[in-house]
């Protein structure tokens, strides 16, 4: 049964931290722990998260807001679980970060946070809603109006990550999903597959590619597409429901094609390497996974995306997006994700990207928005350097459409609708001595006395990022480049970019996890300079106790004097 933390907005009356000195409780509260629970734990709400308990009578949840910022803790100091649990019980900073104030309180058992989580990811896929994602943007949103921090200017970017899986070859990855369906079937159905199985279930599938030791392996890949073939087309009635079969008629789906032979009796053949998709299973443990080649190396696993703010008067800049997904997608294709929510929750005007963020679609939606992107790099050849291209004419631009064409030599064009949607038509009234006109590319027509250039909506968006990234190049600083560094950050936690689960729900919950931890260090880098620069600039004055404090010391003499009572040493003596 869900039930809010009760602890979040009022501490204990009473607590352990009363027994500190003045002096260690100020730096207690000013160090990350207080940061924490000021900027993420007291934020968060955890109302979403009710659709993930039951509406009965039952015994209550442990507190969503302590299970999110441990979960978010781990991440940030690359804990193991069993860490987390030690320095969720003995860790007075981490206990302080997560509401608590007496030794004791919350104790749980760590079997709670595996139930978490699993609840999570199974809420995800059946929903396809990131219940952390929505409270990382609804902690970000109350951030960034609590430090002022503008949102006109965004950069994105994204980078490859990988899951906690081994790497297999094709062999050795049919092999083991062989061993696998040799496991799920019951005794009767071994027996009875006993002698085809042999070859492969003798030690395990590393094995079996290390004792193959250069041997072909295209006649071991044809007999596993027959035994393939046949355990598809027999086991469907008792385990069609079952996931290691449904994995084993996926991977024969993709592997092997099914040809007719003379006698009428259909035989499985390997595809060519080639023809096998990026899409297909590269891991029976991670069947999210995907494969693609970026810059002449190979990745398996997932990508993950990043939005930021960069306006330069911020005092700090702020992650307020990410997006986790299959390598094989297209950086355009996160960004027109990321669209929706970046229009809804900030002021973007300007959007700072690289060269795969840019795409005819991409210019379709931006437009309705009157968002700029401006790019440091482009798709495709480079531009001839000795020939004018569109993005050297001046546009003249009347309720978001192009209307006229300024050429570089100064004579201008209406710009008409062709034939076709979409399609645009630019006549110039060129004078034959235009020192321009070998380098233009304009072209003359035998039924037309004027120069004409014939274009698409396409290439004029293209022209304008072009020019819109000529003049960015002109300012000062580049305001993309940060962005390297804050992924740089987002995957610090992570050793050789390979996170430590499997699964794209999974890795997502540690993405929007550090990205947490991320934007808390420069929280509290931002709030520490402002305790140092009033420490050096404001003069040392006597505080006056206040009401509350008399109180506090009030009950801590109390119970120190019932500890003397029964005979307890006083803590510190």
């Amino acid at each position: 049964m869900f039930r809010p933390n009760p602890r979040t907005q009022q501490p204990a009356l009473l607590s352990d931290l009363d027994l500190l000195p003045a002096h260690q409780r100020e730096r207690l509260e000013d160090s990350w722990a207080g940061t924490f629970r000021r900027e993420v734990f007291a934020r968060l709400d955890e109302r979403p998260f009710a659709v993930l308990y039951s509406h009965a009578a039952s015994r209550p949840n442990i507190p969503i807001n302590v299970l999110v910022s441990l979960e978010a803790l781990k991440v940030g100091f690359d804990w193991s679980d069993a860490e987390l649990l030690d320095a969720f019980l003995f860790n007075l900073q981490v206990r302080y970060a997560v509401g608590y104030e007496n030794l004791g309180d919350g104790e749980f058992e760590l079997r709670t946070v595996y139930n978490f989580r699993r609840r999570l990811s199974t809420h995800e896929r059946a929903t396809g809603v990131s219940l952390l994602e929505q409270a990382f943007a609804q902690i970000t949103d109350e951030q960034a109006v609590a430090f002022q921090i503008q949102t006109g200017r965004l950069r994105m970017d994204s980078t490859q990550i990988a899951s906690n899986v081994r790497h297999f070859s094709r062999l050795q990855l049919l092999v083991e999903i062989a061993q696998r369906v040799y496991r799920m079937l019951d005794e009767v159905e071994q027996a009875r597959y006993v002698e085809r199985f042999q070859p492969y279930v003798r030690g395990t599938s590393g094995q079996f590619i290390y004792h193959l030791k250069g041997q072909a392996t295209a006649p071991h890949l044809q007999d596993l597409g027959e035994l393939f073939h046949d355990l598809v087309r027999e086991l469907e009635a008792a385990y069609a429901t079952h996931d290691t079969y449904q994995l084993l008629a996926r991977v024969f789906r993709e592997h092997f094609d099914v040809q007719a032979t003379a006698v009428g009796e259909p035989r499985s053949a390997p595809k060519p390497g080639t023809a096998i998709s990026p899409t297909s299973v590269r891991s029976p443990d991670d069947q999210e996974a995907t494969y693609r080649t970026k810059g002449g190396v190979a990745y398996e696993g997932y990508v993950a995306n990043l939005t930021e703010t960069c306006e330069p008067d911020n005092p700090f800049q702020l992650i307020i997006l990410t997006q986790t997904a299959p390598n094989v997608t297209d950086d355009t294709t996160l960004r027109r994700e990321a669209l929706p929510a970046l229009t809804e929750r900030t002021n973007v005007h300007t959007l700072h990207t690289d060269g795969g963020f840019g795409s005819p679609d991409v210019d379709a939606d931006l437009r309705p928005h009157h968002i700029v992107q401006l790019q440091s790099a482009f798709r495709g050849p480079a531009p001839d350097p000795d020939r004018l291209t569109l993005a050297d004419f001046e546009p003249t631009v009347t309720d978001g459409a192009t209307t006229h064409l300024t050429c570089p030599h100064g004579q201008t064009a209406s710009l008409d609708a062709g034939r076709k949607p979409a399609r645009f038509i630019a006549r110039f009234d060129c004078p034959p001595d235009c020192p321009l006109l070998a380098r233009c590319p304009t072209r003359a027509r035998q039924t037309e006395a004027r120069r004409s250039l014939r274009l698409r909506q396409a290439e004029l968006d293209l022209a304008q990022r072009r020019r819109n990234a000529r003049a960015a190049r002109a300012e000062p600083g580049n305001l993309r480049a940060a962005v390297e560094a804050t992924v740089a950050a987002l995957k610090r936690p992570f050793a050789d970019d390979q996170l430590p689960v499997r699964g794209r729900s999974r890795i997502n919950h540690l993405i929007v996890g550090s990205a947490l931890m991320v934007n808390l260090r420069r929280i509290h880098r931002h709030l520490s300079q402002k305790v140092e620069e009033a420490r050096t600039t404001t003069a040392a004055e006597p505080v006056q106790p206040t009401l509350g404090s008399r109180v506090r010391s009030f009950f801590v003499a109390l119970r120190r004097f019932a500890q003397r009572e029964r005979g307890v040493p006083a803590l510190g003596c």
